[in-house]
């Protein structure tokens, strides 16, 4: 899934469902939705190429969808990412999320809720290509005394499967922004690992940068005081996050009795709020106008979009570590993180803590 900062997480893309739903033992209902919503989609798109001969397509778009494919070949040439004649089509999404991801977490942990498919194995989030229908299903876990989040997305990814379109979304982004979520999202297509959501979206995360950097590079771009800024900004927000997250994780594994947990638990979001707002102003007072994370602070935080947030962000030092491993050759990079998706999920992980300690991040 994916989102712009200021609106919800960074890019954020989703696996779509549809993949798993069509073996697995889901409901008839949340089968027949994520059939129908994607085949909406198949139905509707328009081959890319056919458009750009269109008189009456806008100048915007059409340069947009140029772009678009200029980048899927940089992709697919320069970065060597899977070429299976996606995002050759697009769609038009008249604004709106297509999809909404449903995250779930108990009341005092900070591990996402999983659900399990048959062909994408375990993963962080429930797809729905209805906003009701998602908020309907998270309010089930909410009554049950859970944190709850709900985000819509801008991307999602059938892992190869289908030839996925490209989506009206993805083109309101920034060029870069864009660039960055279609080598994101053929990153799944690259490599993808069962149960394990945190290292399919921290290795994808991993090639969305490095493929940006050389995007821009390879256009002439040079990275400039804004992007600086941003890149600044994202660091003392995630700061602020990660501390957070430290404290309430010996919270959570504290015996101190539910009640004052409970306290404890509202003041350190109420603290983290107040430090964000804190922050939100000295960028004011500097003239920033990006605003990181700012709505999903707006949602109000919580276990479930911490655990959001963790697993897009938390292995993308060890990738990028596991990158320069390999003196940036991305055949050898996309060859180590491949042996690494082989291993068991144990060993898997304390492989990855390696990583992130040389890093100089904490596991």
């Amino acid at each position: 899934m994916s989102m712009s900062q200021s609106q919800q997480l960074p890019v954020v893309t989703a696996i779509l469902i549809v993949v798993g739903t069509l073996l697995s033992g889901c409901s008839v209902p949340y089968y027949w939705q994520a059939t129908t919503g994607h085949m909406r989609i198949v139905r509707a798109r328009e081959p890319v190429a056919e458009l750009l001969q269109r008189d009456d397509l806008s100048v915007e778009l059409h340069e947009r969808l140029e772009v678009s494919q200029v980048a899927l070949k940089f992709a697919h040439d320069e970065l060597g990412l899977p070429d299976n004649g996606s995002y050759t089509s697009y769609y038009d999404t008249d604004g709106l999320y297509v999809v909404w991801n449903v995250f779930a977490a108990s009341e005092f942990s900070l591990e996402p809720r999983t659900w399990c498919f048959l062909v994408v194995g375990c993963i962080a989030y429930r797809g729905y290509f209805s906003e009701s229908k998602a908020r309907k299903y998270a309010d089930k876990f909410a009554k049950k005394g859970m944190d709850v989040y709900v985000g819509g997305v801008a991307a999602y990814s059938t892992l190869g499967r289908f030839r996925d379109p490209l989506l009206s979304t993805m083109l309101q982004m920034s060029e870069a922004d864009f660039a960055g979520l279609l080598f994101h999202e053929l990153a799944h297509q690259q490599l993808y690992v069962h149960d394990d959501s945190a290292f399919n979206e921290g290795f994808a995360t991993a090639v969305e940068a490095e493929g940006q950097r050389r995007w821009q590079r390879a256009q002439g771009i040079t990275a400039n005081a804004r992007t600086a800024e941003l890149a600044g900004q994202t660091q003392q927000v995630m700061a602020l996050l990660n501390s957070t997250r430290a404290q309430l994780a010996r919270l959570y594994e504290s015996d101190i009795d539910t009640g004052r947990k409970r306290a404890r638990k509202h003041a350190l979001f109420a603290e983290l709020n107040m430090n964000f707002a804190v922050l939100v102003e000295s960028w004011a007072r500097d003239d920033l106008k990006r605003r990181p994370y700012s709505g999903i602070f707006a949602t109000g935080l919580n276990n479930a979009s911490l655990g959001a947030i963790a697993t897009y962000a938390d292995y993308v030092p060890a990738f990028e570590q596991l990158l320069e491993k390999c003196a940036g050759e991305l055949e050898c990079f996309y060859a180590r993180a491949a042996d690494l998706g082989d291993l068991d999920a144990d060993t898997r992980r304390e492989h990855i803590k390696e990583l992130l300690a040389v890093a100089g991040e904490s596991p």
